[in-house]
């Protein structure tokens, strides 16, 4: 065991003495629109009612921190994500009676992307970067609340709330670094995380996979 303890230290240690440490800030801008209907699209099927019930847009605030040995890194992020949503939704009732509501959702996690990446071309003051990994998102306190429009009779208090306590997806994209700048596109692919039901029945959810661009310094 002695042997073993001392064998990882010493890898540990010619690592991060061959290791080029980054620390940096970052923003992201991420919009639902585009992943789940990409088929409707190209059929003529999807219009402007459709964009304003699927869109999602949220935004992320944070840190991360890139390892790299040649031209892998690895790339660890601690992000705050929140957004908001307001949205009429119709459906017909188990009686045939046609119910519309409001919906207002109020997004607030706390995202983990653990990223996997590697330099394909590295030309000092730019270079371009493939990676991919996993993403954990936990529920920092999201929301959603519904009012019935006038002269509706249903009641709201008959729709559940489901909002995950945690999730886990996969983000993959691409990225250029500029002298301190850092630039990506990503696509995040994730479980929805909020859901409305009525009798255990889903009714509707808001998008969990979404195209992701971010801006980021890098400290040094």
């Amino acid at each position: 065991m002695k042997k073993i303890m001392i064998v990882a230290v010493l890898l540990l240690t010619v690592s991060l003495t061959y290791a080029q440490l980054n620390l940096g800030i970052k923003a992201s801008y991420n919009s639902s629109l585009g992943i789940n209907n990409l088929n409707d699209v190209t059929n003529g099927t999807y219009n402007l009612n459709s964009v304003k019930y699927d869109v999602s847009n949220g935004y992320e605030l944070g840190a991360f921190a890139r390892i790299g040995i040649s031209a892998f890194y690895f790339q660890p992020e601690l992000l705050y994500a929140f957004g908001k949503k307001d949205y009429t939704l119709t459906f017909v009732d188990a009686s045939s009676n046609t119910v519309t509501y409001n919906k207002h959702v109020n997004i607030s996690n706390i995202d983990v992307p653990l990223l996997l990446g590697l330099k394909f071309l590295d030309l000092k003051v730019i270079n371009l970067r493939v990676f991919a990994g996993p993403k954990l998102r936990f529920n920092a306190g999201s929301t959603l609340d519904f009012t019935t429009p006038s002269g509706e009779s249903f009641n709201t208090v008959n729709l559940q709330k489901d909002i995950k306590g945690a999730q886990m997806g996969l983000v993959t994209g691409v990225g250029v670094d500029f002298l301190m700048l850092t630039l990506d596109l990503r696509c995040n692919v994730i479980k929805d995380m909020y859901q409305t039901k009525l009798n255990s029945v889903s009714l509707d959810d808001i998008r969990g996979n979404t195209f992701e661009v971010s801006l980021g310094w890098k400290f040094f």
